[in-house]
């Protein structure tokens, strides 16, 4: 019997632990201040202080998902639990809002006018909750959500740029991360909010954002899901629109909806025809709807981690509904990236590439890139191989049940507890 499934996961597992999660417990932890460096070289040499908040929590959440879900490592705990000690202590303003950045000693840098640090936060806590049985981190991801649903409908409050009425917009980056950060505390939340949490990112998902007839998604649009012909209402982000389906797959599979599935596995496809770069390949950062010229100048730069998301929705994809579609384009994507974005000579992978897959930046970690997207993208690709080889032994193993069965994965599963990066045009 072959085992093509797991044959095609090794080389996912290999670079998760061999290479890139060696690399950040190498060069990242800032054992003087706390937290994290994310500002890294190519070599791993620390070019920044600053500490993000997307990022810190983000890096505190991967070390504890991985200590949950892949192996008690004491390593990966006393990691983790670095990150939330230097957050618990500094990331906060006096109302329980995180901080945008802080210095390298925890003095904050910038006010806490992007919820997304929130978010992460949340995230990270969460799961640090769980790997360190801590009971003040299950408080501070629990309030800290509760917080983010209140501030849900006015998201910047005081530090908004815009002027209140002239163009009212809503922005798809928070509907969908909500979507999988809902299911990565249902662990923590009542049923009725949890229930009413996923309800309303699906009906703001596919109601505000979906083009109906082009079957992509807006970034932003006019609260009652009206297009608006500016810039910013004609942005297409296509790994944001990819992402956000997997979060729906998630959602799908956690409820057992089979058409839900199908629908966010046909987004994907039509987001990939439209996004794909055909003359020089990659998956282009920004679009504009219409076709004119997007206001990014970074537009055609072909980034990390819209291709690393890419991966995960496609295998999620493939699993949940055997569409051939996505397997072709699985294909596709991974030699693309696999060719592209990895450094053999120094470990991790880069972030930045230019339109024509040339290394644009040589960094692996900035103000946006840290321990997250990489990481994530491969632990969770290994584990749609892994599932993928589960259901074609079982295939074989009773094959008068026909065809495969969908996996549907229970609350607090592996399926359910994975996380976004929002786009960095959320500032």
């Amino acid at each position: 019997m072959s085992n093509r499934f797991i044959d095609l996961s090794q080389p996912y597992r290999r670079a998760l632990l061999d290479d890139v999660l060696p690399f950040w417990e190498k060069h990242s932890v800032d054992r003087e201040g706390g937290g994290y460096f994310s500002c890294l070289g190519r070599d791993g040499s620390v070019y920044d202080t600053d500490k993000f908040l997307w990022l810190q929590a983000r890096q505190v959440w991967m070390f504890s998902m991985l200590y949950n879900r892949l192996e008690k490592r004491d390593a990966w705990l006393q990691l983790a639990r670095h990150g939330a000690e230097f957050l618990s202590r500094h990331g906060r303003d006096g109302e329980g809002n995180w901080y945008f950045s802080l210095a390298r000693d925890g003095r904050p840098l910038v006010q806490p006018y992007n919820i997304f640090s929130d978010c992460f936060a949340a995230m990270a806590f969460s799961q640090y909750a769980v790997a360190a049985n801590d009971e003040t981190a299950k408080m501070i991801a629990e309030q800290t959500y509760r917080n983010i649903l209140r501030r849900k409908d006015n998201p910047k409050g005081k530090y908004t740029k815009a002027v209140p009425g002239t163009r009212p917009m809503v922005s798809l980056a928070l509907p969908m991360i909500l979507a999988n950060l809902t299911l990565e505390l249902e662990w923590l939340l009542d049923r009725d909010t949890f229930n009413q949490a996923v309800d309303d990112c699906l009906r703001e998902v596919f109601s505000l954002f979906l083009d109906e007839r082009r079957l992509i998604l807006y970034e932003h649009v006019a609260p009652d899901g009206g297009k608006l012909d500016c810039f910013e209402g004609r942005l297409l982000n296509p790994g944001h629109g990819i992402e956000a389906m997997w979060f729906i797959m998630d959602i799908a599979e956690r409820r057992n909806n089979r058409p839900l599935m199908e629908r966010a596995v046909e987004i994907v496809l039509h987001i990939l025809e439209l996004g794909w770069d055909k003359q020089l390949e990659g998956i282009c950062y920004f679009l504009d709807a219409h076709g004119h010229p997007p206001q990014q100048l970074e537009w055609d730069q072909k980034l990390w981690w819209v291709h690393v998301e890419t991966l995960i929705a496609l295998l999620k994809g493939y699993r949940l509904t055997g569409q051939k579609a996505c397997w072709g384009w699985y294909e596709q994507i991974q030699a693309y990236t696999w060719k592209h974005f990895p450094d053999a000579e120094y470990g991790e992978w880069y972030g930045y590439l230019n339109r024509r897959g040339e290394v644009l930046l040589p960094l692996k970690g900035g103000k946006w890139k840290g321990c997250f997207h990489i990481p994530r993208g491969l632990y969770l690709c290994m584990r749609e191989l892994e599932k993928l080889e589960a259901n074609a032994v079982n295939e074989l193993a009773v094959p008068e049940r026909g065809s495969r069965k969908t996996d549907v994965s229970p609350a607090g599963s592996e399926a359910t507890h994975n996380s976004q990066q929002s786009a960095e045009d959320a500032s």
